[in-house]
């Protein structure tokens, strides 16, 4: 089964169809959401084409393959004009072995871990910049942000596949690759 993850649309159009466009290209069998999906946040300029009922309309049909965990700017409202699950704080999946806990970030992250043990996954998003990385052997990982990239980080997405994840740069092309099946945390990531 190949997934793909994305973070942080934030109410972009232009970025969201970018993202459908990955959908598609990379014939996702599903996609996990990690958060703030419609509203762009206090701290944020607006993103390129802000048009959360667009969004809605493009995320909409996603319904049935899609999983997302709730962001710190996605609210009940939200929920109500999404056709799918939006308000769990993280979901647990298993691959390669290993246990992933999704999470949006404003509550579990680098700094906060959850009740993890050595070789699980963190994954999540909110801090719109890619990661690979590995703390008290926890691999730690975020794909980025699909429409508010920071710190000169591409607009991205990854996608998880038999064990292997991929960052893609929603602008063309795959940066970064990390093997989850070969268990060597970070040191398996290969930077493109």
């Amino acid at each position: 089964m190949k997934w793909l993850i994305a973070s942080d649309i934030h109410g972009s159009a232009k970025w969201c169809r970018a993202l459908m466009s990955a959908v598609a290209d990379e014939h996702a069998d599903r996609v996990l959401l990690l958060g703030d999906l419609l509203y762009h946040g206090p701290r944020n300029d607006l993103p390129e084409e802000y048009d959360p009922r667009a969004v809605i309309a493009m995320l909409g049909g996603l319904t049935g393959r899609v999983l997302c965990v709730r962001g710190n700017c996605d609210t009940e409202v939200d929920q109500m004009v999404l056709p799918f699950p939006i308000l769990a704080d993280y979901c647990l999946l298993e691959v390669a072995g290993r246990m992933i806990f999704a999470t949006h970030g404003h509550h579990w992250h680098a700094g906060q871990l959850p009740p993890l043990t050595p070789g699980d996954v963190l994954l999540y998003g909110h801090t719109h910049v890619p990661l690979c990385e590995e703390k008290d052997g926890i691999l730690l990982l975020n794909p980025g942000s699909a429409a508010i990239p920071k710190e000169e980080s591409p607009h991205s997405c990854m996608t998880l596949e038999d064990g292997l994840l991929r960052w893609h740069d929603l602008c063309g092309g795959v940066y970064r690759e990390c093997d989850l099946n070969r268990r060597e945390g970070c040191g398996a990531c290969l930077a493109h």
